[in-house]
């Protein structure tokens, strides 16, 4: 069993918002699976896809600065190790739309991954960042990451939502090396 988090703020204000595409891209992927029954449990949104592996999606409700409890609680409840779950989230650090997985690691300063790393104790959960571009230099961050993306901003942002969602399913069906080597690239 893996569990999928797409990492997002709750509510239809902040649904198309660049801090969201964790959120977008874990809709993507149940679209895909045609995965519709979304349950409230351990402070999230949770589905569950069962294909050849069972996958539990989550979308944390907790608002992103506490991410950390839906996660903890689904890896306990279902006593998972660290290894098996994949989070999706925004990037600062990359350019729009530009995909990095890895696994290990710090924060980077992602208040969400912060929050996933205090509550697991572990670090060793791959990590699908998607890139959302650094704010212009007259907004605040913070501004910025909830904040939708121009008409421009989404036709660069549309396609790699795809490829994440594509990366997800490459970690799932063969490990996150072959994963990380394909999708790494450019």
């Amino acid at each position: 069993m893996k569990i999928v988090v797409g990492l997002g703020n709750p509510g239809n204000r902040y649904s198309a918002t660049r801090h969201n595409v964790g959120f977008m891209t874990t809709d993507l992927l149940a679209a895909r699976w045609e995965v519709d029954n979304w349950k409230n449990r351990f402070d999230g949104l949770v589905a569950e896809y069962r294909g050849v592996d069972t996958v539990l999606l989550i979308k944390p409700q907790t608002y992103m600065n506490l991410s950390g409890a839906a996660v903890k609680a689904a890896v306990n409840w279902y006593k998972l190790s660290v290894e098996d779950v994949i989070v999706i989230y925004d990037d600062l650090d990359l350019p729009s739309g530009k995909l990095r997985l890895r696994t290990k690691g710090g924060s980077g300063g992602h208040r969400g991954i912060e929050s996933i790393l205090m509550e697991l104790g572990k670090d060793d959960f791959a990590r699908v960042r998607i890139g959302i571009g650094r704010p212009p230099q007259f907004m605040a961050t913070a501004d910025y990451v909830l904040g939708r993306f121009s008409p421009e901003e989404i036709q660069v942002v549309e396609p790699s939502l795809k490829r994440a969602a594509d990366a997800v399913e490459a970690i799932i069906k063969g490990g996150m090396a072959k994963a990380a080597n394909e999708y790494n690239k450019g």
